[in-house]
């Protein structure tokens, strides 16, 4: 969507004027000079539509709807917080420490923003619909496929909102304030699965398999959507959100969906995270950003703005979303197969040592998978694949480049940055914002829903074929590190045919782990699964011997796996809305 973004940029502001931002979700009403009845024309349709693209990427550092860095890598054992110490955004040291133990916390500001960013979304999608509704189907040839791309666009939006908080108010279009005021969110989990996979549908039913206009919602992406949805509905769980049976018919039709998406991997590893790849064959669903687009400023992200390596005096500030020493653990292999290192990979550390010249050398006889260096600062290593920069110099990671290394340790973040010559960059004081696209869903990401199903149904060979496709993309992915210096340590082996269902079950989640570290689902997968309390709190037990800030950290099952419903929605709706149990 870079170039129609573009060209419709101008729409996307005079549709605008009909939105106004309220304190309430449910006081949320679309406002502007004109009617839903002389709104209802064909080209102001169109303008809607796109404000309603619009809607799912207007977050900021403190309202993500398109990054999960907090929600779904700092929560999990991926990542730490990090930034100036546990004072510096405290919110999510709260979150990271699993101690937001009352629904009403004034400290809590962060989730209860993401609920209202993402209800605003859904209402301009809705207002949207409901123009459209009323233009007769003569007058407006794109109606049906419009439609459908807004229900997607809702599908969306409640889809991440009931990852966050499970038990959400389902809005659609056509209702009334005081309708809206009535809708509860104590619904049965799997119908409210179906509620939002029933808008999938009808976009999977309506919508092209590919747009003209790269960027809008499109058959291949409902599919992925709906074979994402289906395997979290497989795993139910009961009141206190614990796993209690895996629907296998569920699994059957990830598989099924997963075969209507058509796509392929990147060549190389790294082309996800890189400016000037946007919209390649392996981006299925992704939030889409602008720069030099007409502007002033551009359409660009600054949801991970606080994440910068600090003190470089090539980025901004603030050092925050730093990797775990587990995480870095994770990417050991085995130096004769080259596997994982599946139960053994944090009983020792590695570049946990700094020597002389700020480097972390890497012991003698340790191999590596090579997405550690697509995915994690490290001193001494290339950062982004350079040894220099045009204008800025030296691009070795460094022991500096850490904020508080005392506390959160020195490992950065490396795939949401990008080189700092780069020209996708706006800076707006310490902050850097990005034109680089963010993804929703990728086809690697298919890939493993499939295998996932497939060895849950005992299909297990077919499983692990599937992961090794994702393996040998990554042991092709290590020319630019080479190029930039990098020592040469990768080693990736492949698994063998014959495996046991649950051993193939554990390759598969480490796989997982290993392809979208610090992307964000890992804290989501865990609670898939039913595992977050068992993960979480084992490595909790060997991590806080490593950093002491997280001493007093514990996960508490039946409460921890989901935020509680934001206290002042309970108020505002009389009480209607149920809180989420342990709140």
């Amino acid at each position: 969507m870079k170039k129609y973004i573009k060209t419709v940029l101008t729409g996307i502001m005079a549709a605008s004027v009909l939105f106004a931002c309220s304190k309430d979700f449910l006081d949320y009403e679309p406002e502007g000079v004109l009617s839903n009845e002389n709104v209802a024309t064909a080209e102001n349709a169109e303008a809607l539509v796109v404000a309603a693209y619009a809607g799912i990427a207007n977050d900021d550092m403190v309202g993500p709807l398109t990054s999960m860095w907090v929600y779904g890598s700092v929560r999990s054992d991926d990542a730490y917080k990090g930034g100036g110490g546990r004072g510096d955004v405290d919110v999510v040291d709260r979150y990271e420490q699993y101690n937001l133990t009352i629904a009403d916390d004034p400290l809590d500001w962060m989730a209860p923003r993401t609920w209202t960013n993402y209800y605003a979304a859904i209402s301009r999608a809705n207002f949207a619909l409901d123009v459209i509704n009323q233009i007769p189907d003569a007058d407006y040839a794109d109606k049906t496929t419009r439609q459908a791309e807004l229900r997607f666009l809702r599908a969306h939006s409640h889809f991440v909102l009931k990852l966050l908080f499970k038990k959400i108010p389902y809005i659609t279009e056509g209702l009334t304030q005081e309708e809206i005021l009535q809708i509860s969110n104590v619904i049965d989990n799997d119908a409210l699965w179906d509620k939002i996979a029933d808008d999938f549908l009808f976009a999977f039913n309506n919508l092209p398999q590919a747009q003209d206009q790269v960027g809008r919602a499109d058959r291949n992406a409902a599919a992925a959507y709906l074979a994402k949805l289906r395997l979290y509905q497989a795993y139910e769980q009961n009141d206190t959100h614990q796993v209690t049976n895996i629907n296998l018919s569920r699994l059957q039709e990830v598989i099924d969906y997963a075969d209507e998406v058509t796509g392929a991997l990147e060549s190389d590893y790294g082309n996800n995270f890189l400016d000037g790849f946007d919209n390649g064959p392996e981006s299925i669903w992704a939030a889409q950003f602008s720069i030099n687009d007409g502007t002033t400023v551009g359409r660009v992200s600054f949801v991970t703005g606080l994440n910068s390596p600090h003190g470089t005096g090539l980025y901004g500030c603030c050092g925050f979303h730093l990797a775990s020493q587990n995480m870095v653990n994770a990417f050991k292999t085995d130096p004769v197969t080259g596997l994982p290192q599946l139960d053994t990979f944090n009983n020792t550390n590695i570049f946990n040592v700094v020597n002389s010249n700020g480097e972390t050398p890497l012991a003698a006889g340790i191999t590596l998978d090579p997405r550690i260096d697509h995915t994690v600062g490290i001193p001494g290593r290339p950062f982004k694949y350079r040894n220099t920069v045009k204008t800025s110099g030296d691009m070795i990671y460094k022991f500096s480049w850490a904020r508080d290394p005392g506390v959160y340790g020195y490992f950065g973040n490396m795939k949401e940055q990008q080189a700092p010559d780069c020209t996708c960059y706006v800076k707006e004081g310490p902050f850097v914002g990005t034109s680089k696209n963010i993804e929703f869903i990728r086809y690697a990401d298919v890939l493993l829903f499939k295998a996932e199903a497939l060895i849950q149904l005992s299909q297990v060979d077919a499983g692990i074929t599937i992961i090794n496709q994702i393996r040998t993309r990554a042991a092709a992915s290590t020319q630019r590190q080479i190029d930039a210096g990098a020592s040469n340590v990768y080693n990736v082996g492949y698994y063998p045919m014959g495996m046991s269902k649950a051993d193939a079950f554990k390759a598969l989640m480490f796989e997982r782990r290993l392809e979208f570290g610090m992307e964000g689902p890992r804290f989501f997968d865990l609670v898939r699964w039913g595992m977050a309390e068992q993960v979480l709190n084992a490595y909790l037990a060997v991590e806080k011997t490593r950093r002491d800030f997280l001493a007093n950290a514990q996960f508490t099952a039946g409460r921890d796996e989901y935020y509680p419903i934001p206290q002042r929605e309970i108020d505002f709706t009389g009480g209607l809305y149920d809180q989420n149990p342990g709140y």
